[in-house]
């Protein structure tokens, strides 16, 4: 069978004992293979709750984007878009808005923010805030900030849904669409897993493809593609021109396997399901 007619049927030959991947438009579930509804560690595609709850709090204006937080002359934005200066678990190495470093140290701050601000657990606030609204009942967010949620295939694609949507229940209109538009412009980096970006594009906790080369998702993606992988060998990206989102979650840390199955797997996904 070829990838065109079994988008998803790469998937069977991936060196993993476990892998779930599912494919949504913004309407309803389009395909899924393994076991979807089986909760695995999301590592940092828990960034995209955190930031997700983040979101909510400013339009709810229990936090500013502009806020003053983290190192001096950082802001929430400046965390959010890895942009604030802290090192991979802090402490700052340059000045904000200068490089784009990738950090789990800025996205504990942001926890931070948000208990100080809201007065509520992490835990309380994101579940109350993105995973019930969504349906989101198989995720569970008890650890770090940046890394620390369990989750399935499923709730991915509940968030990808959002996030295609034409009318977002979580976040307006407005918000979802600054958070997934570059913040920062021009600013170079290195990826995790895939070197050195010029430029290294971000936007307000979503990962954006643009024009990066090597990259984890397809080289048939739009440049307008957005999401997270993690260390677990999970991912989500939404293609918002394909009007697509895929997500996976494994039970093996990424690696080469990772960086060479993943990207093949999305060009198959565009190809089977686009409607560009």
């Amino acid at each position: 069978m070829t990838a065109a007619s079994d988008p998803l049927g790469a998937v069977g030959a991936w060196p993993v004992e476990v892998a779930a991947v599912g494919v949504t438009s913004a309407d309803g579930r389009r395909a899924g293979t393994g076991p979807l509804d089986e909760p695995l560690p999301l590592a940092s595609v828990s960034k995209l709750l955190t930031a997700m709850a983040v979101l909510v709090a400013v339009e709810e204006e229990t936090v500013g984007l502009d806020d003053p937080a983290g190192p001096e002359g950082s802001t929430v934005a400046h965390l959010l878009a890895h942009a604030s200066g802290l090192g991979f678990e802090g402490p700052r190495i340059t000045t904000p808005g200068r490089k784009r470093i990738y950090s789990n140290g800025g996205f504990e701050v942001l926890g931070e923010v948000l208990v100080a601000r809201s007065g509520m657990p992490f835990e309380t606030y994101v579940t109350e805030a993105v995973l019930q609204p969504l349906g989101m009942t198989g995720t569970r967010f008890p650890g770090h900030p940046g890394w620390g949620a369990t989750g399935t295939a499923a709730d991915l694609l509940a968030l990808g849904r959002e996030l295609l949507g034409p009318e977002p229940r979580v976040l307006s209109r407005a918000m979802r669409d600054r958070a997934t538009t570059v913040a920062f412009p021009g600013l170079d980096g290195v990826l995790p897993g895939f070197g050195r970006q010029r430029p290294n594009d971000w936007g307000l906790g979503f990962e954006i493809r643009d024009g990066k080369s090597p990259h984890w998702t397809g080289a048939t993606n739009s440049p307008a593609t957005f999401g997270h992988f993690g260390r677990s060998g999970t991912f989500l990206w939404v293609d918002p021109v394909a009007g697509l989102a895929c997500a996976a979650v494994t039970n093996r840390d990424f690696g080469p396997w990772a960086a060479e199955a993943w990207p093949v797997l999305s060009d198959a996904v565009v190809a089977g399901f686009s409607s560009r």
